[in-house]
């Protein structure tokens, strides 16, 4: 194949990806019972979701309610959009029980109070105005945690894939179910805290990668026999960020991807598309996401790049950027609460190869 063709080959798949990626509804499907029918007919095709018929009557009716409010939201003038992403159909409930609920302030005052550390990034001077962990080879692409409140692990593991490529230079995708499965002090798909996970790598010896010890969405048992002789990233402990203090925050960001806790429960949170979001939420922390940069728009909106586990269908293909820098002490979402990552100086051990993971 010439090289036109294969560009026009290229470009093609790119549009059709693109297309399959989106789903726009009008106001015309907005105007009567039928047609909001047929508008979640084609929602349930474009996400091949299959409803008995008592059940797509029920959410029908909560569908019917989400459509009305993203339309309602994306007509005010909010620096952020919504869209009817694949949640969809789910009541607001539903959502926090399924994607947000992880407990992290639960696990917090059971395992007592904050860790107290060194933060070794506070005499950090003269912070760029943007940083995007993203551009300079240190995140992985956008994964998806499923029906599991897993997102301890997901977020704990951009934190240790981002310190070991800015250390050796190689990026690579790590395993969240051995720590769902191994790692006794958190939940697994019940939730769980980063600071656990750190500590368990670092006991451990190290994590293996995802294609080592691939995810399952699930709670299983502990399969040691996937990390013997497997290549490890390994980490020398964690910090915790100075809490309620986005300053301080945007010192380790500079520096490092850091995996902190947000209030993920928020109707306009569960709907995000794109912009910056400034919306409604509160400070029960409730889902482990990383921050991989920072920036401001051109309006002079500052924002925090959050990297999720909820696919490429979610936000800005996986991704979600939050105003920064806002009164509250605590951040928008309570994004400077719980905030920590791992140190790294010593090399991984000489153990398989990571090229073969890869």
């Amino acid at each position: 194949m010439d090289f036109g063709k294969f560009f026009l080959v290229a470009l093609s798949l790119a549009l059709l990806l693109g297309l399959a990626q989106s789903f726009e509804f009008h106001e015309k499907d907005l105007a009567s019972e039928e047609s909001l029918w047929d508008l979640y007919e084609r929602w349930r095709s474009h996400h091949t979701v299959s409803r008995d018929l008592k059940e797509k009557q029920q959410r029908f009716n909560v569908f019917k309610a989400n459509v009305k409010h993203v339309h309602k939201v994306n007509q005010m003038n909010k620096p952020y959009k919504l869209k009817l992403n694949m949640f969809a159909d789910m009541t607001n409930h539903e959502f926090v029980r399924s994607y947000a609920g992880s407990k992290v302030g639960h696990y917090r005052m059971l395992h007592g109070e904050r860790p107290a550390t060194s933060f070794k990034h506070e005499n950090t001077q003269d912070l760029p105005t943007s940083v995007d962990w993203r551009k300079k080879g240190a995140v992985t692409g956008i994964k998806n945690q499923g029906n599991c409140g897993s997102c301890w692990a997901f977020s704990a593991v951009v934190a240790v894939e981002g310190v070991n490529q800015i250390t050796t230079k190689e990026l690579v995708s790590l395993s969240e179910q051995e720590l769902v499965d191994c790692n006794s002090k958190n939940n697994g798909c019940d939730g769980g805290l980063m600071q656990n996970a750190f500590e368990f790598i670092k006991k451990q010896g190290g994590l293996t990668t995802e294609q080592n010890y691939p995810y399952k969405a699930r709670d299983g048992s502990c399969d040691s026999s996937k990390v013997m002789n497997s290549p490890l990233v390994i980490i020398d402990g964690y910090e915790m960020v100075p809490e309620n203090d986005e300053d301080a925050l945007m010192k380790a960001v500079a520096n490092q991807p850091v995996s902190v806790s947000i209030d993920a429960s928020g109707k306009d949170f569960q709907f995000y598309s794109e912009g910056v979001y400034t919306g409604d939420c509160g400070t029960e922390l409730n889902h482990g996401v990383a921050v991989v940069g920072y920036g401001a728009t051109l309006d002079g909106t500052k924002y925090w790049i959050v990297k999720n586990s909820w696919g490429t269908e979610w936000g800005e293909k996986g991704y979600l950027r939050i105003q920064r820098g806002v009164d509250a002490e605590e951040g928008l979402c309570g994004i400077a609460m719980e905030a920590s990552y791992p140190v790294k100086s010593s090399a991984n051990p000489k153990t398989g190869s990571f090229k073969d993971e890869l």
